[in-house]
Parts: structure tokens; C-alpha cells; sequence
């Protein structure tokens, strides 16, 4: 089976780096020539005094190197899902820096130039953001009339519920609250799911927001299952073959050494019985003596199902109701 690893953010750190200033991406700029990536104001410094890529030295352009920059949205925004807290800081950043220079003029910038985007609207997740969300049992069974719709949606609504949790809060511990909550037995497995497709343990909330796209315009809208475990029954198969029947008959003679004589062997055993005509018969009540003797030689030890019955005792000696 597949496992899916975890990675730590230091092992990404040298793609979401600048080397120039040796921090995350900022307004993350990429030369379109050999592809490195730079923030915004490092590499148009840089450019000022020199026309080559400061990683790989290509010439970047001739005379205009800044024409051949480009800005890189996706890769900002991978950096800002990535790095917890980079977005919140860098927009009070800006806010503090245009509220300490109101001479500057940052009316032909755009909202998030001057820091006044917050992480609602740049869709942007923390772990300690916490995420309404709605749960409730699915169903995969269509409606079959137009004309119960209406009562169909009510039991819908009737049966979801609303939790307010962390986004740092992983599937897997959904998925206790759920069992603990309706005393679900551990013969059953709980699934969590969003629409028809169910979630990995390790997924958190915040994942779930990023994989399928939470636009926030509602709860994020969760559905469980329950379903039986399904175990598989381990069936062993008699061993057949000239080294089984030896082995069958070596343990019978163990056995046979080491039994008292006053045990009566049971009828159930799947070892050959020692009397020829006992193997033959086809009643369950006519049973073979001990230690391959004759049935008639030890008459207290057979079982009879007739008016009488013999039980037999420790001494040898029976004893007869009816």
C-alpha cells in the first residue's frame, strides 16, 4: 500500500528562498530566460548594476534587463499557503509602512500593495484559524420522486450539524469525535468524506479548504459513513500427501503413549481410528476401544443411545440409568 510521507517546510525552503536576500518570496519575480525566481525588489536592485542572472549568470537581457522579468502569481501564493504568518505580516508591513509616509502615493497600487487584503479574501488559511463546518450522514441513494424533495431536504437539514474546529485538526480526529459522540461500536469504521470522496486520516481541515477549493461562501461541507469492518478469515486446509498420513500417524502413537487409559478419545478427532470396523460404521454411537483393543473388551466405555445409558467412571466400574 502506498504511504504518503509528510514533509517538513525546511526541506522546501530553497524553492520559496531568495538568494539574494536570503528570505521567503516576496512579490515573487521570475526571469523569463532561465527561470529563477527572486523577490520583486531584490532582483530590480540587482539589475541596476548588472545585466546577468545572479544564479546561473545568463544574460538577461542586453541593454533592458527588466524587460524580461516577469511576475510569478502562482508561485507567491504557494509561498503564502506554505509559510504560516508570511501573509499577515507582510500586509501589516505594508499598512505601517504607508501609515508612517502618508506622502507616499499609493492610490495607483493595488489593495494589496498597500496591505489591505486580509486572508479572507486571498484565501489564505492559518492553523490557528478556526473553520465552520457542516457534517452530516451520506447518502448516496438518489431521490427516486420530484414530489418528496421537499420533505427530503428538511430531513437534510434536520440531520446536519454545525462545529466550529482549528484548521490544524486532522480527519482522524473527526473521526473519534464522531464514534465517541454516537457511540459507534469498534466493529464498525467511520468515514469521513467531502461529496462522494472519502478524506485521508492526515488531512487536516485547512488541506481539505486548499485541495477542493473552499470558496468561504458557506460552512465547509463534510458527510460520514458507517460500514462494518470487513476481516479476513484465515481457513486452513488439510495437509494431503504420503508425509501428512506419517506425521498423522506418528502423532496418534504419541498421543496414544501418553493417554491414560480410563480417557475415552473423542469421537471428533481427525485422527484415523485404530478399529477397521469402526472406521466403517456409520453410526456415531459405536465407538472403538482404547489403545486399538476391541470394542467388546472394554464394555464401560461405549455410548449408547438406547433405554440404557453407561456412563463410565474413573474406576473402571460403571454404572447404569434408565
Amino acid at each position: 500500500m502506498h504511504r504518503t510521507t509528510r514533509i517538513k517546510i525546511t526541506e522546501l525552503n530553497p524553492h520559496l528562498m531568495c538568494v539574494l536576500c536570503g528570505g521567503y518570496f516576496i512579490d515573487a519575480t521570475t526571469i523569463i530566460e532561465c527561470l529563477h525566481s527572486f523577490c520583486k525588489m531584490c532582483i530590480v536592485r540587482y539589475l541596476e548594476t548588472s545585466k546577468y542572472c545572479p544564479i546561473c549568470d545568463v544574460q538577461v537581457h542586453k541593454t533592458k534587463p527588466l524587460l524580461n522579468i516577469r511576475s510569478d502569481k502562482t508561485l507567491q501564493d504557494i509561498v503564502y499557503k506554505l509559510v504560516p504568518g508570511l501573509f499577515k505580516n507582510e500586509m501589516k508591513r505594508r499598512r505601517d509602512f504607508y501609515a508612517a509616509h502618508p506622502s507616499v502615493d499609493a492610490t495607483n497600487g493595488s489593495n494589496e500593495d498597500r496591505g489591505e487584503v486580509s486572508d479572507e479574501d486571498k484565501r489564505i488559511i492559518t492553523d490557528d484559524e478556526i473553520i465552520s463546518l457542516s457534517i452530516e450522514f451520506f447518502n448516496p441513494k438518489p431521490r427516486a420522486q420530484s414530489g418528496v424533495e421537499d420533505k427530503g431536504a428538511q430531513e437534510e437539514v434536520n440531520n446536519k450539524r454545525y462545529l466550529q474546529c482549528p484548521a490544524a485538526m486532522t480527519v482522524m480526529h473527526l473521526r473519534k469525535f464522531l464514534r465517541s459522540k454516537m457511540d459507534i461500536p469498534c466493529t464498525f469504521q467511520v468515514e469521513v468524506m467531502y461529496e462522494d470522496e472519502p478524506l485521508k486520516d492526515y488531512y487536516t481541515l485547512m488541506d481539505i479548504a486548499y485541495i477542493y477549493t473552499w470558496r468561504r461562501n458557506g460552512p465547509l461541507p463534510l458527510k460520514y459513513r458507517v460500514r462494518p469492518n470487513c476481516k479476513k478469515m484465515k481457513i486452513s486446509h488439510p495437509q494431503d500427501g504420503p508425509n501428512s498420513s506419517v506425521r498423522s500417524e506418528s502423532d496418534s502413537a504419541s498421543d496414544k503413549a501418553s493417554s491414560p487409559a480410563a480417557v475415552v478419545p473423542s469421537t471428533s478427532s481427525p485422527l484415523p481410528s485404530p478399529s477397521p470396523s469402526a472406521a466403517h460404521t456409520p453410526y456415531p454411537h459405536i465407538s472403538s476401544g482404547i489403545n486399538g483393543s476391541s470394542p467388546g473388551c472394554v464394555p464401560s466405555r461405549q455410548y449408547s443411545f438406547g433405554n440404557k445409558v453407561r456412563k463410565g467412571s474413573l474406576n473402571g466400574s460403571s454404572t447404569s440409568s434408565g
